[in-house]
């Protein structure tokens, strides 16, 4: 239910572009938006309306106030926006799921004698790019075939008293030093170029002479490896589907079903198909349209490369406004056109039927492991005589180096999978310089379960220990308010389960689901806990030593850090080899070379004060 509050508040919001955050009782951002009319959209989700999303819906039930952005424009509320949702995470934005990048060959040839190298990112630096491409095994053999070739330079920097080990091996000519001239170097690059570029080279020649020459000689290990250079060379140079009109040109097609929803992103660059990219976003109910511009938002909004073109299945309000907003990215004019005829059609479809191929790849895998960990849980429910099916699980780990750095992890496990969103780091206060579990434990039953009233109870609480350490948690958890939740305790000795109310524990078999899925729980709940433990820990480490010394503040430390790298070089270091470190002076370089030489009693009088 909306408050009056919000509801004046909307009434008197701004009728300019902008952005809209809604946060809920917490003040956590939940949901990012841009709107022509700030007023009239932040409207449209306080009226009551039957037909909205059901995502909507639920957002709405857990927002209790919204702030504004004004922009001038709704080019501006559209760049602000993709920033917010980045910078926020937002929970109920749409997120891509996969973050994944195909590789590129990039030739700097804006450097005097380019080198040829494999990456995954694309940046405005002046170098030839070429991809992206999705066999990298290929990429790898024929880079490798090409500096077997051709002797060119792998390092970054040129100035050098002397040729290395490459050059002494016979793969580079050294340029560092001037013994190959710049016009000879840039025959290997232009023929290198014109490879990628999926023209015939010499060394196409070469290599097919090579593997008939060894296959008539009968050296068949030889001749195979001549075909396997000549193959992954095709790879890259593979021509696939050609266009009739040569350019840059992402192509984006959109499927969806139930919950799922996969975007497949095309990339044509010279005229010709040479990747794509795939990416699964959870559809909670949202029109292609949605899940379309959002997925452009946050792409584009974060990629180094635009196209000259973008073609789209569908037919979007932003359509103008993405490519006003490419166009200053890129400088200069960038299409976004939704074709109805012609080759441009063609490929919308040839990349909507990848998309739903795609889809439905990740749909029956997706059924596949709902079938496993929902019969795990269902299994689960039996053996233990649970009330109900545990569909929200939550498992508490303790750990801390002899009381000092005491933390606690919370995971939840969802319909018998990880819901990692739902994960929570305790740092816990009432307990630290002297271990002491039951306290830690009541420290995060209350912080749980007697504070946090925004999170949903769990159907089964689990706790990582035997019989004893059940009977200390369960009064904790009871005094909270918690008290129609079962509790469990999985003991790793024989992995023995106690269950509340029953004086002897469970032995289940080690083969079984259901063990398997408790298992599982409680070594995510060990894992989640002590990376949290040894980062603290390592930060209190890395800092403690240099701080207790006299005259040595945060920047001083850094600036030693930065100058020595490791520890065991500052302790060798002289006075003035320290006071060599930018921002230190004799005084304090004095003080950190009589602290390491202390006796290790006189460094803990010091460090403990």
């Amino acid at each position: 239910m909306v408050s009056e509050e919000l509801l004046e508040k909307v009434s008197h919001l701004p009728t300019t572009p902008g952005v809209y955050l809604w946060h809920d009782q917490y003040k956590r951002i939940i949901y990012v938006g841009k709107a022509i009319n700030l007023r009239n959209r932040v409207r449209s989700y306080v009226r009551h309306d039957s037909r909205r999303a059901p995502k909507v819906e639920a957002m709405m039930r857990r927002a209790v106030d919204v702030e504004v952005i004004q922009t001038k424009t709704e080019m501006e509320a559209l760049i602000l926006e993709a920033t917010l949702i980045k910078e926020h995470h937002p929970r109920y934005n749409i997120m891509l799921r996969d973050d994944k990048t195909y590789p590129y060959v990039k030739i700097t040839v804006q450097e005097e004698f380019p080198r040829v190298l494999m990456t995954r990112r694309m940046e405005r630096d002046g170098a030839k790019y070429f991809g992206p491409f999705t066999d990298v095994t290929a990429v790898h053999r024929t880079l490798k075939l090409l500096r077997q070739h051709f002797p060119l330079r792998t390092c970054r920097n040129m100035k050098v008293d002397r040729p290395c080990l490459q050059y002494h091996m016979g793969y580079c000519e050294a340029p560092c030093m001037g013994y190959v001239k710049k016009e000879h170097y840039a025959m290997y690059i232009d023929e290198i170029v014109h490879l990628f570029e999926g023209k015939r080279i010499p060394l196409l020649d070469v290599l097919q002479q090579k593997m008939e020459t060894a296959a008539e000689d009968l050296d068949f290990e030889t001749a195979a490896l001549y075909r396997d250079q000549l193959q992954s060379i095709e790879k890259v140079q593979e021509k696939q589907r050609m266009v009739t009109q040569r350019g840059d040109i992402d192509v984006l097609g959109i499927a969806t079903e139930g919950p799922l929803a996969c975007v497949q992103l095309f990339f044509i660059r010279s005229g010709r198909l040479l990747g794509r990219e795939n990416y699964f976003v959870q559809n909670d109910g949202d029109e292609p349209v949605t899940i379309m511009t959002e997925f452009i938002k946050q792409y584009y909004g974060a990629s180094t490369f635009i196209p000259k073109e973008l073609l789209l299945p569908l037919e979007t309000e932003d359509r103008t406004l993405f490519s006003e907003w490419f166009s200053a990215m890129k400088g200069q004019q960038v299409e976004v056109s939704v074709p109805q005829r012609g080759y441009k059609k063609d490929l919308l479809r040839m990349a909507e039927e990848n998309a739903h191929n795609f889809l439905n790849e990740r749909r029956r895998q997706w059924q596949y492991n709902l079938d496993k960990s929902g019969g795990a849980v269902k299994k689960l429910a039996e053996v233990l005589d649970l009330p109900r099916l545990p569909e929200r699980m939550e498992c508490f780990d303790i750990s801390h180096t002899q009381g000092s750095e005491t933390v606690a992890s919370m995971v939840v496990f969802e319909g018998g999978r990880p819901a990692k969103k739902e994960y929570r780091r305790f740092k816990l206060k009432t307990v630290q310089g002297k271990p002491d579990d039951f306290k830690s434990m009541a420290e995060i039953m209350e912080r749980r379960y007697g504070n946090e009233r925004d999170w949903p109870l769990p159907d089964l609480i689990i706790i990582d220990g035997g019989k004893g350490q059940l009977n200390a948690a369960l009064p904790l958890i009871r005094k909270v308010g918690v008290s129609d939740v079962p509790v469990i305790s999985l003991a790793k000795r024989i992995e023995e389960v106690f269950v509340e109310g029953k004086s002897e524990s469970i032995i289940l078999s080690h083969h079984s689901p259901e063990l398997q899925l408790l298992q599982q729980i409680r070594d995510e709940a060990h894992r989640f806990a002590i990376t949290y433990h040894r980062k603290l820990r390592g930060k209190r480490n890395l800092e403690s030593i240099l701080d207790h010394i006299e005259g040595i503040g945060p920047k001083r430390r850094q600036a030693l850090w930065k100058h020595f790298g490791t520890m065991e070089a500052i302790k060798a270091a002289t006075v003035e080899e320290l006071a060599a470190a930018d921002g230190m002076n004799h005084k304090a370089a004095e003080a950190v070379y009589r602290f390491f030489r202390l006796s290790k009693d006189e460094k803990k009088k010091i460090i403990e004060g």
